[in-house]
């Protein structure tokens, strides 16, 4: 029985050769043409888009070729910049079938998928918030259409941009969420994909089914509701400890599924046209009617078809890197938003990576077996080459994926075949079920264990960042195919790095970052020798955390790894609900309240994760400060002689000064109150209250004079922030900044 192996050096997958059938072979060292029409694609998608990349990917494409001695491969780049702008043109001109309803309250009955509602009439796609508990089937839900958000704060999550991405020429993109969405009613799916999912939990626990259900079909919901005793969720121990491709559908599932079947029919003697054709005539049914389309998936399955195409008929040489450029070209022609998808990035620039593992292998000492070699390449090189897109997403780096991988790919190569057979099987999946069962149980140890280590920060990385990165993996890259010296590749990898962390140190930021939660407060000062957070968000009467999904992202794409104060400025949780999950998020010095409510449930929490965490707690009064160089921040309220019944009149009010810029922060404090602190001049207000009428009356605004004043605000019922209130600034001749028109606001500081 021969299966497909890769030949180190050529760079080819090698399969059954059939000499009569041989084609004829490319001169080593000469580019597939693949390559240039995949680079023309990208810079016609970026093009479209309006991105400055795109000239620069299409002068790109249209230089390789040229130094490959072949010229003519240039008019093949620019052929692909045509059709890669034509296919974007053509999903941004899809009309909008979802507009006349956008605003109203309605109920839409249609196929839910796990991920998005697809409507029959009219033909489109909407995304729920919250996500239904209920699995896939028929659904009937109710709720209110609005458009997509962008992105609001640093690092946070950019629906808009998303929802573009999932759809293409096949498949209506998704141009609306039904925000609310109350299930009314439900019918579990049926037909191969219930069929399959019954087998894949059948005898098995509810942890142990969601795993396998986000193993193999790539359903990730379940399994993020699962959490472990520490606290965390099991999706996130995955994340942590850099195995959460494992729960996305990749081209390791492919190759484990196609090469068991291959193993099994080279058993039963069947010849090579029949061992690879029939796997090559499944990846259809498996990804149209079983796995349904998504960036990584559809290129394996794209890239494992060219393969055994090839190997069906005889080919048995095919050039990778030109298969990889082939799969990439085919799935931005038929989605072209894909490009801007974090999926499609790193499952790309992992592939990217493991064509390469032969040739680390090859340096790495002789004595080691050959398949510890082949592993550690591989897992080094597919996580070096996923690196910046994981940092600049994330804001976190696993610093215990090498050995994660290392003892979580044996388990893979078992579990991914037999809970498949399961699968298949229905109802009598537990039939194989009691195998997959402890295979399952020692991934999640994998995970827990390893998800427990500490991972490193990272902030959002610049284009220089990037184009640091690259230039230090195309040493990398010339050093393992031999064509530079091992001590120039890495002195290049040093200057790079060098270059890269010199503008931070240079320059480092100063500056007071008001950070879009929504209707809430969280505001960020970050000079040299002080990084305070004032509040952390919170969300009442919802189950999401402020603190974890929005203002723990937003710090790590700031770069920041450590706060020296954190600010609770009272206790009402749409201001410090989230501090409980960044205090044990980063590594905090002081936390400072104003008053030590008893009894509060939220600011309990708070004041158990300071203790859990080991953070002093300090209860400051008027006149406290701290300072870092010339910025200095004082407490004007409370003063501490007088406790009101309410909260509102507790807050903790903050005076920041630097050179001839002085801002104030009010937390909540109402009128009269806010007169009591004499604030002085100021150059910027954050109003208090989220532009309640009862706060930054008249009195307070002749006296501080402010330039600008900003409100942090979200969508409310409370009516924030009130007319009278801009009025009142309007009359005050100051310029109104708002979160919910401008986002994230970030002020410079002298």
């Amino acid at each position: 029985m021969t299966l497909p192996s890769y030949d180190p050096r050529t760079g080819e997958i090698l399969g059954t050769p059939a000499p009569a059938r041989q084609g004829k072979r490319t001169p080593g060292g000469r580019l597939a043409w693949p390559v240039p029409l995949a680079l023309g694609i990208v810079g016609g998608i970026l093009l479209s888009l309006g991105l400055p990349w795109g000239w620069a990917a299409l002068l790109v494409a249209a230089i390789v070729p040229m130094l490959d001695t072949r010229p003519l491969l240039a008019v093949l780049a620019l052929l692909g910049g045509g059709l890669g702008y034509g296919a974007a043109q053509v999903q941004a001109r899809e009309p909008d079938r979802i507009a006349p309803w956008v605003g109203a309250l309605v109920t839409l009955r249609g196929h839910w998928d796990g991920q998005f509602l697809t409507l029959d009439d009219p033909r489109a796609r909407v995304a729920l918030a919250p996500k239904p508990t209920q699995g896939p089937g028929e659904l009937v839900v109710s709720g209110r259409l609005i458009r997509p958000e962008g992105r609001r704060t640093p690092g946070g999550f950019d629906q808009a941009a998303w929802l573009r991405s999932q759809g293409g020429l096949l498949l209506p993109t998704p141009k609306a969420v039904l925000v609310r969405a109350t299930v009314k009613d439900f019918e579990p799916e049926q037909g191969l994909r219930g069929w399959f999912r019954r087998g894949l939990s059948a005898g098995l626990s509810p942890r142990l089914a969601a795993l396998m259900t986000a193993v193999e079909l790539g359903e990730r919901g379940d399994i993020g509701r699962e959490t472990f005793d520490e606290g965390f969720s099991v999706r996130d121990a995955f994340t942590r400890a850099g195995l959460a491709h494992l729960m996305a559908l990749s081209g390791q599932n492919v190759a484990l599924l196609t090469g068991t079947l291959i193993a099994l029919l080279g058993l039963l003697g069947a010849r090579p046209g029949w061992r690879y054709g029939l796997p090559l005539a499944l990846l259809p049914v498996y990804l149209l009617l079983l796995v349904g389309l998504s960036p990584s998936i559809t290129r394996a399955v794209l890239m494992g078809g060219v393969a055994l195409l090839a190997l069906s008929v005889g080919r048995g040489k095919l050039d990778a890197l030109g298969v990889v450029a082939l799969a990439a070209a085919a799935c931005l022609l038929l989605f072209p938003m894909w490009l801007l998808d974090v999926g499609f990035q790193l499952s790309f620039l992992a592939v990217l990576g493991l064509l390469l593992s032969v040739k680390l292998a090859q340096r790495l000492p002789a004595g080691w077996p050959q398949w510890l070699r082949l592993a550690l390449a591989a897992t080094v090189l597919a996580e070096l080459a996923t690196l910046p897109v994981i940092a600049h997403t994330f804001g976190q780096l696993p610093l215990v994926g090498l050995p994660a991988n290392l003892l979580a790919a044996p388990i893979m190569v078992a579990l991914v075949p037999l809970g498949f057979l399961a699968g298949l099987l229905g109802p009598a999946g537990w039939l194989v079920n009691w195998a997959t069962a402890p295979l399952a149980s020692a991934l999640l140890w994998v995970a827990q264990t390893f998800g427990s280590a500490p991972v490193l920060t990272w902030g959002n990385l610049s284009a220089g960042g990037f184009v640091a990165y690259g230039v230090a993996a195309a040493g990398a890259v010339a050093w393992l195919l031999g064509r530079l010296r091992g001590q120039w590749a890495l002195t290049l990898a040093l200057a790079c790095a060098l270059l890269s962390w010199l503008p931070g140190q240079l320059r480092p930021p100063r500056e007071l970052v008001f950070l879009d939660v929504g209707q809430g407060d969280s505001t960020l000062l970050r000079v040299p020798g002080l990084t305070m957070l004032v509040d952390g968000g919170g969300s009442v009467g919802s189950d999401y955390d402020v603190g974890k999904g929005t203002v723990l992202p937003a710090l790590r794409a700031l770069g920041v790894r450590k706060l020296d104060v954190v600010v609770a400025t009272h206790a009402d949780t749409d201001h410090i609900e989230g501090l409980s999950s960044v205090l044990r998020g980063l590594p905090v010095g002081e936390l400072w309240v104003g008053h030590l409510k008893k009894g509060d449930p939220v600011l309990d929490a708070v004041l158990a994760a300071a203790q859990e965490k080991g953070v002093r707690v300090r209860e400051i009064r008027r006149g406290d400060q701290i300072s870092a160089g010339r910025v200095k921040v004082t407490a004007l309220w409370p003063e501490g002689k007088f406790w009101s019944t309410e909260d509102n009149e507790n807050s903790v009010a903050l005076r920041l000064e630097s050179g001839p810029f002085a801002a104030a922060l009010l937390g909540d404090l109402p009128d009269p109150t806010e007169n009591f602190i004499h604030p002085g001049d100021l150059t910027l207000l954050k109003a208090a209250h989220h532009g309640s009428r009862y706060s930054t009356g008249a009195a307070l605004l002749a006296q501080t004079t402010p330039e600008d004043v900003v409100i942090s605000v979200g969508r409310n019922t409370y009516g924030h922030p009130t007319q009278a209130v801009l009025d009142r600034i309007a009359a005050a001749r100051a310029r109104v900044w708002r979160t919910d028109q401008n986002g994230t606001i970030r002020w410079p500081l002298p």
